[in-house]
């Protein structure tokens, strides 16, 4: 077996275009997930029964499903079934199969990283003491201050790692966003390798790509833990 190695320096020239798109969806994702996930991880932390079995219901079974099924439920089944029910129930002129299919994959991404995110972030504020609140509210600080000033600073520390871990995830799990007809990465790599069914080098290059990415996003998130753990060693002085 001999490699390609014309096609893969043509392919990784052609799939340098799908990066924006792969970064795209990794970033909007999670801008869209952590105010979400952290306003879930407080209901969970605040014992309120109702929210926080809702909170609880939502994450087990999002994690629970693999994210192809996902894909398959809210791309494939769920348009259709929207279709019939705006054209034949409320009788509009509406195509709901020419929204961009960019769209389903930002949901897709996001029911999934908000799930995540809110284990991630209920874990982390549970390494602050609780008492901390408690005497932030006896000193005349509201509920927003007190986490605002005192206990997201701390928390954010222990919860980096773990964000950098779900943000690397997220950017690999893009790459399913080819069963979406999106031209990512990994789409735009199978297309040129069906030509001459060059898989090995397609599925080479575009490996070579996720770890450049992957490896850039864990020295970006190595930076800003190390700045947020300044008050470490301030208090330690």
């Amino acid at each position: 077996m001999t490699i390609n190695t014309a096609f893969m320096i043509q392919t990784f020239l052609d799939v340098l275009a799908g990066i924006p798109v792969t970064l795209e969806l990794t970033f909007i994702t999670l801008l869209v997930s952590f105010p979400i996930a952290f306003f879930m991880a407080l209901q969970k932390l605040e014992k309120k029964k109702f929210s926080g079995k809702i909170v609880s219901g939502y994450v087990s079974f999002i994690r629970g499903t693999p994210v192809v099924l996902q894909i398959l439920f809210l791309y494939s089944l769920l348009p259709t079934i929207l279709n019939y029910f705006i054209k034949e129930v409320l009788n509009l002129d509406v195509d709901i199969f020419a929204l961009n299919p960019i769209i389903y994959a930002f949901v897709v991404f996001s029911l999934n990283t908000i799930a995540v995110l809110t284990e991630v972030f209920r874990s982390a504020l549970l390494t602050v003491e609780h008492g901390q609140l408690e005497a932030a509210l006896a000193i005349g600080l509201n509920k927003r201050q007190a986490y605002a000033r005192i206990i997201i600073p701390q928390a954010v520390v222990f919860a980096l790692p773990n964000l950098c871990n779900a943000t690397i995830n997220l950017m690999k799990s893009t790459s399913l966003a080819f069963m979406m007809t999106v031209k990512d990465i990994t789409a735009i790599a199978k297309v040129n390798a069906a030509y001459g069914y060059n898989y090995i080098e397609a599925y080479l290059v575009i490996s070579v790509l996720y770890i450049i990415l992957c490896t850039v996003v864990q020295f970006g998130y190595g930076a800003v833990e190390r700045y947020f753990s300044l008050y470490k060693r301030i208090s330690t002085n």
